[in-house]
């Protein structure tokens, strides 16, 4: 199992609507790098759904339900951006926010840190670890 974090800005798409939804199409991915790591997500892997912009913080975690296929929303792509199928796994007791993140030093490596605008990107089990104790 790996583990990956998901970016989202809450205006746009919240974890509590993936929560009430239930199930959502990770969909409007266009950048290269974040599609690349959606084609190595597989159903059962775990997500940390990351609230960026106007909160900064880790808010849950999502389970991959479906993995990747083409994205209906992306035209005249010849089928190059892919979705996933995340479902809502268990919600974070306490938000871990940007600034946690950036004090501790076992996270100091995190692709979060490293690059910053990427909004799909695999994380370490030892910093998923890490995430998960500062969550709960």
């Amino acid at each position: 199992m790996q583990h990956w974090l998901v970016k989202s800005e809450p205006e746009t798409y919240s974890w509590a609507k993936l929560v009430q939804e239930g199930r959502t199409m990770w969909d409007g991915v266009r950048n290269y790098q974040a599609r690349n790591n959606m084609q190595q997500m597989q159903p059962g892997d775990l997500v940390l759904f990351y609230h960026s912009v106007s909160v900064k913080a880790i808010v849950g975690i999502a389970k991959v339900d479906k993995a990747a296929y083409p994205d209906p929303t992306a035209k005249d792509d010849k089928g190059q951006w892919v979705v996933v199928d995340l479902v809502p796994f268990r919600d974070f007791k306490d938000p871990v926010t940007l600034e946690q993140i950036k004090k501790d030093e076992r996270l100091k490596d995190i692709a979060l840190l490293r690059q910053s605008r990427l909004s799909v990107m695999p994380l370490k089990a030892e910093e998923f670890d890490v995430l998960l104790a500062l969550g709960n």
